[in-house]
């Protein structure tokens, strides 16, 4: 299920990190933060905290507080304090925004790059501090791996979960000195409070069946429940799997997926009419404007491309079999959702709807 149009994936996990769990990108922030500070202490020393060295030019002497307020929240750092001079990260008193969007950075990509000690090194490196040691590195990277985990494993505890979208996105990795597909399997829900969550993320050496019912059992045994609607492609594994873990959901067809099985069956020249055409379904206010304009629509193609005609025929039953009901609900609570896609080829960073549904979400940055 890999698309050709979608959101970078370090833009899709800097922009997730940044607001689906400002707990997690917190203490992320925080940690690296700390870490990066000691680091430009150690070298004023001339030797790291508490090493004896005879090449020693200064002391430690504690620390100070100070907060730190960023979109994750207010974060307590605590600056060295040197016995001879003073310490302040350059960086800090000016152009806090900009230094906290850079540690952000830092962290998605040391969560996306598998936070190795010398993949850590390097992104400290941009942010202009070369002096960390082997061990400071290992720190950070540990504490960082922890934290991710425990993001990953987290009790589901802000359900009901309504509705929740699945996908997949493949992506090559070198293992084991060759180049392999993997397949990064996503969940993404709203909660009780109405708003968007990553419910679970996890990499599979196949996107079968088998992988996805690993995945959704997963996401059910840490607590995933009250699920009314799963918005997905119609990849025969997944929704087999989705109706043995979440036997109580209505299943949709992925918009997204569905318009360009569609857009396959007419000529590139007519694709844009196409597309426009189908999504004016979408857009009526109630359920019987909606089957009086797929009617429209069915004539429109019968008259044109009789085998696109067909193909929506025969498959608009699962693309439309909740949508509106449910899409009311979801605009009467005024949640923002949208489905992630994920662009790689031309690195424009894009938010699109994969579901039909009329949601307002912030353009990424």
């Amino acid at each position: 299920m890999t698309a050709p149009d979608s959101l970078p994936l370090h833009a899709l996990t800097e922009d997730n990190l940044a607001s689906a769990s400002p707990d997690l990108l917190r203490a992320m922030v925080k940690t690296f933060t700390d870490a990066l500070m000691s680091a430009e202490a150690d070298a004023m020393c001339n030797a790291e905290y508490g090493q004896v060295s005879d090449e020693r030019v200064n002391h430690r002497n504690g620390y100070r507080p100070r907060e730190w307020d960023t979109r994750a929240g207010t974060i307590e750092l605590a600056i060295p304090k040197l016995r001879t001079g003073s310490y302040f990260p350059a960086w800090l008193p000016e152009r806090r925004r900009r230094a906290e969007q850079a540690l952000i950075s830092v962290v998605a990509t040391a969560y996306l790059l598998g936070v190795s000690t010398r993949r850590v090194e390097k992104l400290a490196e941009s942010l202009g501090v070369t002096q960390l040691s082997m061990s400071q590195v290992s720190a950070m990277a540990k504490h960082l791996d922890e934290q991710v985990t425990a993001f990953r494993n987290r009790p589901l505890d802000a359900g009901p979960y309504a509705f929740v979208w699945v996908d997949a996105l493949t992506q090559k990795v070198r293992e084991g000195g060759r180049i392999v597909n993997v397949h990064a399997l996503v969940a993404v829900g709203v909660n009780a409070d109405g708003h968007r969550e990553i419910l679970g993320l996890d990499v599979a050496t196949a996107e079968d069946g088998a992988g996805w019912l690993a995945f959704l059992r997963s996401l059910t045994a840490r607590g995933l429940a009250g699920v009314q609607l799963v918005v997905s492609d119609a990849h025969t594994g997944l929704v087999a799997a989705i109706g043995a873990v979440l036997p109580g959901a209505s299943w949709q067809r992925c918009r997204t997926h569905y318009a360009r099985n569609l857009l396959s069956q007419v000529p590139k020249s007519a694709q844009p009419w196409v597309a426009t055409l189908l999504r004016t379904v979408f857009e009526q206010p109630d359920a019987d404007a909606v089957k009086a304009q797929m009617t429209h629509v069915l004539n429109a193609l019968e008259a044109k491309f009789p085998r696109a005609a067909e193909h929506v025929r025969n498959t608009a039953d699962r693309l439309l079999d909740r949508s509106r009901v449910l899409a009311e609900k979801v605009a009467a609570g005024q949640t923002a959702v949208v489905g992630l896609r994920y662009r790689l080829a031309d690195g424009k960073a894009q938010l699109v709807a994969s579901h039909g549904l009329d949601a307002k979400v912030p353009a990424a940055s």
